[in-house]
């Protein structure tokens, strides 16, 4: 009797020839008072990345500071759509990959908010260091469809 030959390594190609992969495409987002330049942020992508295998992790700066400008941030609600559009080209970089956000603080929030949006599919939330105001965010964007989560929310 032959012995089972052990799995490839090779990654196996859709019927269009192109890689699928269960590894992740991460969308990072900073927190309010410091950009994705930062040495938190810096670590925290290199491990968010070893640890979820992660195709890329993609991080960031929100309008009102980059280029080095300190302001106070806006509402998170005014963010929402700028995170979408960087998330949009994420999955467009990595079609087929899941799709992981990510935040610090006042990015979590905005993270789970882009997540119950009807056009993004997001796989998973991670939240470091959400900010306890308003956590129904978290809950309802992990269990409820995004189609239920968005009535709820908006």
């Amino acid at each position: 009797m032959d012995s089972p030959s052990p799995p490839s390594k090779r990654r196996r190609k859709n019927e269009c020839g192109d890689d699928t992969s269960s590894s992740p495409v991460v969308v990072f987002a900073h927190g309010a008072g410091a950009p994705s330049s930062s040495d938190w942020m810096i670590k925290w992508k290199d491990m968010l990345g070893k640890a979820l295998d992660a195709v890329e992790v993609v991080t960031f700066d929100y309008p009102y500071i980059a280029g080095g400008k300190r302001k106070a941030p806006p509402k998170a609600e005014k963010l929402v759509e700028f995170h979408t559009d960087v998330v949009k080209g994420a999955v467009a970089k990595f079609p087929g990959h899941p799709l992981i956000l990510a935040g610090k603080s006042m990015g979590s929030r905005v993270s789970c908010m882009v997540a119950c949006k009807e056009d993004i599919a997001a796989s998973a939330v991670l939240c470091l260091g959400y900010p306890l105001k308003v956590c129904y965010y978290l809950c309802l964007s992990i269990m409820i469809p995004n189609s239920a989560c968005h009535q709820l929310l908006f």
